[in-house]
This record gives structure tokens, C-alpha cells and sequence, in this order.
């Protein structure tokens, strides 16, 4: 198991100003941040990133909805990072999501989930090498 994970909080929890508080929950769990930026991704970026979904029926409502306001993005650090982080942020569908974990609290929906986390080890590589080079990462 690897000791970092990637993340991004998503458009509607950064609009809605939820940002502070999500990154406080992250630190206070125990994570480290070692890049992060704020950006607003294209839809071209963000078809992309979830190129993985293409040909899922909800792909293109997902470019639209991740290129529709600015995200923050993150790699963090900490010992069994990917696991320990899903565990923060919950299950996909907030209605589904434990008490007290991001989505619980930030989501609104399962499509607007307030926040992403890497599924493992090597997609959290590989997300984290798709928004920041090696010399922005501490």
C-alpha cells in the first residue's frame, strides 16, 4: 500500500464554500498536503481525466459537470493514504455515507459527491501526474 492518495474537491463544494472546512477535515485526519491548486478544467481536460468512463452513459453529463467551476486539487500524504482516505470522504451517494464523513456532510448528490479520491494505489499516480509535476509536489 502506498503512503499517498489524490483528490480534488469538486465544483459545487468549492462554489458553495465548503473548501476550508473540507481541507480542515483532511489535516485533521492526519493527512499531509503536498501540492494542491486551485484550476478550472475544460471540458476537453476533464473528458480526459475520466477518460476511464467514456463510454459509461453518464460521461458527458460528468465533463460538463467537472468543468463547470473551479476545483481544488491535492495529493496528500499519510500511511495507507488511499484507504484511509475513502474512509474520510464516504460513500458515493451521500445518502449512503456514514455520519460525519465529507460526502455526508458536503454532497449534495451522487452525482454532485462534493469530492474525488483515487479508487488505488496506481490511478492515485496516475491522477496526481495529470495535475502536477513532480516539482509541485513537497
Amino acid at each position: 500500500m502506498g503512503n499517498r492518495t489524490f483528490s480534488m474537491i469538486k465544483p459545487e463544494a468549492v462554489a458553495e464554500k465548503h473548501s476550508g472546512a473540507i481541507l480542515k477535515m483532511i489535516e485533521e485526519a492526519g493527512f499531509r498536503i503536498v501540492a494542491l491548486k486551485m484550476t478550472k478544467l475544460s471540458e476537453e481536460r476533464a473528458g480526459q481525466f475520466y477518460e476511464v468512463h467514456k463510454e459509461r452513459p453518464f460521461y458527458n453529463d460528468l465533463k460538463k459537470y467537472m468543468s463547470s467551476g473551479h476545483i481544488i486539487a491535492m495529493i496528500l500524504e499519510k500511511e495507507n493514504a488511499v484507504a484511509d482516505f475513502r474512509k474520510l470522504i464516504g460513500a458515493t451517494d451521500p445518502a449512503k455515507a456514514e455520519p460525519g464523513t465529507i460526502r455526508n456532510l458536503f454532497a449534495k448528490s451522487i452525482e454532485s459527491n462534493a469530492i474525488h479520491g483515487s479508487d488505488s494505489d496506481e490511478n492515485a499516480a496516475i491522477e496526481a501526474a495529470f495535475f502536477f509535476s513532480r516539482m509541485e509536489q513537497f
